[in-house]
């Protein structure tokens, strides 16, 4: 692309550095910006800037959250006894946005792959078994994208809790093997959690 101007230019190329957006829709980001009241903008900015530098992890669950613990580990309402365990903050929202699952959760931070350089001590493991341990977790759900780098994680978890009192769960295969989880529709990923079965039953400890 040739930029009349290269203030144009820097707002592009730093826009199109963002997942999904490529250098003809940062552009159009750009030029819609520029269209925008300076007040606007300087709205957007100042969000972002508010977001960057004030937003914190839960202590508890590691989802995003404005205080010490997130909105979710905080509502009476819901079920201390069942953990569901993910790998990001995106599948939180995925599974939240099925209004099917009542539970806390537990965000990993991805899951066990040798080839990517990630092993168990990358991931939030050992705050879980913690948790198990420090809240009388009557069940671990597990809500990892299937995959053999999921599957690794759940076995390598089970390992960890051997002996334990605990019923440990994975959401049903309504979602394709090789899939992520967060793109998986709502009513698919709904009758996954409610159809949960135990890891046993495709993990062979």
């Amino acid at each position: 692309m040739n930029f009349s101007s290269s203030l144009l230019e820097n707002a592009v190329n730093e826009l199109a550095k963002l997942p999904g957006i490529g250098k003809k829709t940062a552009l159009r980001l750009a030029l819609h910006l520029l269209k925008k009241e300076t007040s606007e903008v300087e709205v957007l900015v100042g969000a972002l800037s508010k977001m960057k530098h004030e937003i914190k992890f839960c202590v508890r669950c590691g989802n995003i959250s404005d205080s010490e613990l997130c909105n979710i580990c905080k509502q009476s309402s819901r079920n201390n006894g069942v953990i569901c365990v993910v790998e990001s903050i995106k599948d939180v929202l995925a599974i939240e946005n099925t209004q099917q699952y009542n539970g806390l959760y537990h965000i990993l931070g991805g899951v066990i792959s040798p080839l990517d350089g990630v092993g168990p001590d990358d991931l939030t493991i050992d705050a879980l078994v913690k948790r198990v341990d420090d809240e009388k977790v009557e069940e671990l759900v597990f809500a990892l994208s299937p995959n053999i780098q999921g599957d690794t994680t759940i076995y390598y978890i089970g390992k960890k809790l051997a002996g334990k009192k605990i019923k440990i769960t994975t959401i049903a295969r309504g979602i394709a093997f090789g899939g992520e989880l967060e793109y998986a529709d709502e009513l698919t990923l709904a009758r996954s959690i409610a159809n949960r079965m135990p890891v046993e039953s495709y993990v062979n400890y």
